[in-house]
Formats: structure tokens, sequence, C-alpha cells
């Protein structure tokens, strides 16, 4: 089965199904959350819709990808099917960047346009007076409607906890590059520590993310109801906060691999996958820093 040329196509399957369920109820959970915090109502129902989902779609990722390392160590792939991965993950990739695009966009039209607007300058200054004498300022710690719309004390500044976070993805797309040659080097001790240094960065990273948002709600009052600056911030941090633990979940599962002999110097694309996939997070965060917390 190792020669085999032809294109192989998998029996039918369960996890895509299980994935619509799971992302599905995970998100309608988070959905509720928000909803629910900002009503002031109880949010226990919505947290356990949320946690579920999101155990389904653990059990998901590692149900499929178990799935497809069983084909690939079988002999099933052929090199068109290597290329079709290969296209697969490039594309995915590319949606991903489309997504955090629209993000990006929405805090430049914000900055650029809306607010300015809304201060009276530019050609359509006169939306002004649908808060006359508001003044324009980004970040927007004096919100056009305080009632309803509570502006944060403060914001996070740039060269405490993210600059922190910062130094720490860097750090880990050096890593997993390390590991990487070592890999291509069939250097596997080499390829194991670099690995996990990288994973152990990633959760450090997480753990100073979480401590930044209790920090943000309890002492700076910035939530996602405290105008437009509170919703972008999270909206954005929040997501690349969540492929964050998506891509260390992926580096585990290579690094598992790599403890059970999997791989070959020339033949390990589900680790160049990962690999791939963890530096678009770093690229993102660079941008999240430069865009969201210094400018």
């Amino acid at each position: 089965m190792a020669d085999n040329q032809s294109y192989y196509v998998p029996e039918q399957s369960k996890w895509p199904i299980i994935a619509t369920v799971g992302l599905g109820v995970m998100l309608y959970g988070l959905a509720a959350i928000m909803v629910d915090s900002k009503q002031g109502a109880e949010t226990t129902s919505s947290w356990i819709m949320f946690w579920a989902g999101t155990a389904i779609m653990v059990y998901m990722l590692f149900g499929w990808f178990g799935n497809v390392i069983k084909e690939s160590r079988s002999g099933l792939y052929s090199p068109q099917m290597d290329r079709s991965f290969r296209w697969g993950m490039m594309w995915f990739i590319f949606s991903e960047v489309m997504f955090f695009a629209a993000f990006f966009g929405a805090l430049f039209y914000v900055r650029v346009f809306a607010l300015p607007w809304l201060g009276g300058e530019g050609d359509k200054g006169s939306t002004n007076m649908l808060w006359e004498g508001f003044q324009a300022s980004w970040p927007l710690l004096n919100t056009p409607n305080p009632e309803a719309y509570p502006a944060p004390a403060s914001v996070i500044g740039p060269w405490g906890l993210p600059l922190i976070n910062t130094i720490l993805l860097v750090t880990s797309s050096f890593t997993v590059t390390v590991a990487h040659h070592a890999l291509k080097h069939d250097n596997r001790p080499k390829t194991k520590l670099w690995l996990g240094a990288t994973i152990a960065l990633a959760l450090v990273f997480v753990c100073v993310q979480a401590y930044e948002y209790v920090h943000a709600y309890q002492d700076l009052n910035l939530t996602l109801g405290s105008g437009i600056y509170g919703s972008t911030f999270y909206m954005l941090t929040g997501f690349h906060g969540a492929h964050v633990i998506l891509g260390t979940l992926m580096l585990t599962i290579m690094l598992v691999r790599i403890h059970k002999g999997h791989f070959t110097p020339d033949n390990h694309f589900g680790f160049e996958a990962s690999a791939w996939y963890w530096h678009f997070v770093d690229v993102v965060w660079l941008g999240l820093f430069v865009f969201v917390y210094v400018i």
C-alpha cells in the first residue's frame, strides 16, 4: 500500500456532523453568556452549554485526527493526496486570514471614519448631531451614550502583559522552527525538547491572557459592553486566544506522535501543517499588539 498512486476516498465519516453539533452548541452557549451577562441574568446554564460544546469539539478533533493518522500510517495516501492536504491547509489558513481581516477592518473603519464623523469631522461630520458635544478620541474612554455603554476606567497598556505575551509568542515561533529543523535531520530528542518548549510557551501565553482578562473586567471595567473599544478588543483578542488554544492542541498531538515514533525526515506534513498554523497565530498577534494595544 505504500506505493499506492490512486486517490484515496475515505468511507463516510461521522466527524463532520459531530463538529457541526459541537461548534453550534459552543457558539450558542457563548452568545447566551454575552446576552445573559448584559441583562444581569444567571449565566450558569449558558456556561454549561459552552463547555459541553467545547468538550464535543475536543472529542471531534481527537477522533478525526486519529482517523487521518491511522490512514496515513496505513500507507493509503499517495503524493496526490499529500498535495491535496497541503492545498487544503493553505486555503484553511487563508480563510482564517480573512476571518481576522474582517475584525481588523471593523476596527479600522471605526477609528478612521465612524469615530471622527461622530466628533464632527469630515464630509459626514453632521452625524455629530446624534450626540452633540461628543469629543472623538481613541481609545474611547468617553462613550457617546454612557448610560447604555459605560466607558472603561482605563485600557490595558501595551508595555506590560501584552509585551510579555508578544515575547512569548515570538519565542515560540523560534522554538517550533528549531523543532522542525531537528525533525528534518531525524534528531528526535531535540525535536521533542523544542516542541515541548513551544507548548509550554503557549500555555504560559494563555494563562497571562486569562489574568489580563480578569484584571480588565474586575479592575478597569473593560468589558464587552464598554462601547466599541470593548467589543473590538474582546472580539480580536478572544478569537485569537481560541486559535492559540487550538494551535496548542495541534502541537500537543504532534508531540505525542513523535513520542510514538511517527514521522520521517521526508514525510511529516502533520507537523509541518501545525507549524504553519502556529506561525499564522503568531503573525496575527503581532498585528493585534500594534493596532489594538500600541496605536
